[in-house]
């Protein structure tokens, strides 16, 4: 076997090194980066345009979706709903919102968010949109400069909103009467705000409520103005008979505040807001002019106070001068008697005391405490007192007149006591019912068992009587009446002879005719004769010319 040559070491080729080359990526991966920076770019941007995170607490979710719900502000969405779960204590629901980062400014302590969904309440019917687009979340931004990113949310929809011209005003009530948030406020029964808010005062004696007055009707609430409630009808039952007023159906519906300046106060400037007021009961309380002098007296009337009231009218003829304050009952041991005491407030500054001087100019007495003891001193001196009557025969109410009566006794005002005892007269539906009272004492003087005794005989004579005349007239017509029926007879018969004689084809009637005729005819000859001989009386002696004889 041949054995091959072996290459000479100088026959083989020598290894030539490549050149290095740069790193390069290869063209598949440039698609995947690209990608994935456009990505990192939209997601950086996303979270900044998010802006910041919210958590709004309320005390269910009904209505609310997470991914779903919007936030809007003025019907516009600033935000989107994130999260939605039940907060530790289980006693909330805490909304995860992310609001729109050029709203950031919003977010701010005195802001406000609520759940907008349909809602019926005495006031109207609100939110029906959200039937079809869903229920949403609206805001309320405030103008505090404290950011804040939690809040409370509110369960009722706030009744003013911070961009609505107005201001608000504390009113202090013994009680809210039928009013509530979102009661109408009135001026002059035009819409002009409405309650916002009531609280109970600490100690529970008396409320504290909110309302918001609408511009421009802000501007009319001044010092001098005056608040009461005009709630529901407002229905009053007074000596002037029964009143009804009202200040719209809405007031009657859901209640209603009312205000305005009395009619005799000057216009003033408008006060600022949160300035404080009291709210009457009525319009007639809230009006009434302020009296700066009260006193207060004590009257005894002997008769019954039925149909008297607390807040009954002092009247002095016509003009309210007081009220009724307390009506009581006092027991006098030592006569063993009853008194009821009427306690009334009387304003003196409405009677005023003139003097005239010589010249005829009349003064104004100045109105002091001793002016007005003097003014009251002579009104009961020349015979002014008070007495119960009736104002109204309808409703049975009664009031305090004041008057002058000329038979009374002489009397005065005691000013020892306190208070001061003004002096009183009964009144005339008193003493006609002591007259009443009189003659029913009389009444029971009178024996009626022997009147009725002799009523009883008497009656028993009398039906005597009549029976003997019943006798009589059946007599009368037994006997007497047959003959006089016979004489009638008789009488027309005669009547009938009469007639006969009488008529015009009678026959003497026919000869008193023929009669008369004749006696006509030569009462004509005989005025003929008379007249001829008055004209030739000479006819007499000689005869009528041509007469030969």
């Amino acid at each position: 076997m041949a054995e091959t040559p072996t290459a000479a070491p100088d026959d083989l080729p020598e290894a030539v090194p490549d050149r290095p080359r740069r790193g390069r990526l290869p063209l598949v991966w440039i698609l995947p980066a690209l990608v994935i920076v456009i990505g990192a770019f939209v997601v950086v941007q996303q979270k900044l345009a998010q802006g910041p995170r919210v958590d709004i607490s309320f005390a269910d979710a009904d209505g609310l979706e997470a991914n779903k719900t919007k936030i809007r502000y003025k019907d516009v969405e600033i935000g989107d709903v994130t999260d939605i779960h039940v907060s530790k204590d289980r006693k909330q629901v805490i909304v995860t919102a992310r609001i729109h980062r050029d709203a950031k400014d919003y977010l701010v302590a005195d802001t406000r968010f609520w759940v907008v969904r349909p809602r019926v309440t005495g006031g109207g019917v609100s939110g029906l949109g959200t039937l079809v687009s869903g229920s949403y979340i609206s805001v309320d931004v405030g103008h505090s400069s404290t950011e804040r990113f939690a809040f409370d949310g509110l369960e009722v929809p706030p009744i003013v909103t911070s961009d609505l011209p107005g201001r608000e005003f504390v009113l202090h009530a013994a009680d809210i009467g039928s009013l509530g948030v979102g009661s109408t406020v009135f001026y002059r029964h035009i819409s002009a705000g409405q309650v916002v808010a009531y609280a109970l005062d600490p100690g529970g004696a008396s409320v504290t409520i909110k309302v918001f007055v609408y511009a421009p009707y802000d501007g009319f609430v001044t010092q001098s103005t005056r608040f009461w409630q005009a709630s529901g009808i407002d229905m009053a039952i007074d000596s002037e008979g029964v009143k009804l007023r009202t200040e719209s159906l809405s007031s009657i519906l859901e209640g209603g505040i009312a205000f305005q300046a009395p009619p005799t106060a000057a216009a003033g400037a408008p006060v600022p807001a949160d300035t404080s007021f009291t709210l009457y009961t009525d319009r007639e309380r809230a009006v009434r002019q302020a009296d700066t002098e009260v006193r207060t007296f004590i009257m005894y009337f002997g008769g019954s106070l039925r149909g008297l009231s607390v807040g009954a009218p002092v009247d002095l003829r016509g003009i309210t001068i007081g009220e009724v304050k307390s009506l009581s009952v006092e027991y006098e041991r030592s006569e063993g008697s009853l008194r009821f005491p009427v306690e009334v407030d009387i304003f003196p500054q409405r009677i005023r005391g003139r003097t005239r001087h010589a010249d005829h100019a009349a003064v104004v007495e100045e109105n002091s405490e001793t002016a007005s003891r003097a003014l009251i001193d002579s009104l009961v001196a020349h015979g002014m007192r008070a007495e119960i009557k009736t104002g109204n025969l309808l409703t049975g109410q009664k009031y305090v007149a004041m008057d002058f009566h000329n038979e009374v006794h002489p009397d005065h005002v005691g000013w020892d006591a306190h208070p001061a005892v003004f002096p009183t007269t009964s009144g005339a539906l008193d003493e006609i019912q002591d007259s009443v009272g009189s003659i029913a004492k009389k009444l029971d003087k009178v024996p009626f068992d022997k009147i009725s005794a002799r009523l009883i005989s008497t009656m028993t004579a009398l039906e005597e009587t009549l029976k003997n005349a019943d006798r009589l007239i059946q007599q009368v017509d037994g006997t007497i009446a047959p003959e006089v029926s016979a004489t009638l007879q008789e009488a027309q018969g005669a009547m009938k002879n009469a007639k006969n004689v009488l008529a015009q084809d009678a026959p003497l009637q026919t000869d008193l005719s023929a009669t008369l005729l004749q006696l006509s005819r030569a009462a004509k000859s005989v005025s003929a004769l008379v007249d001829y001989l008055e004209r030739h009386p000479e006819a007499l002696i000689r005869g009528k010319p041509g007469d030969t004889r």
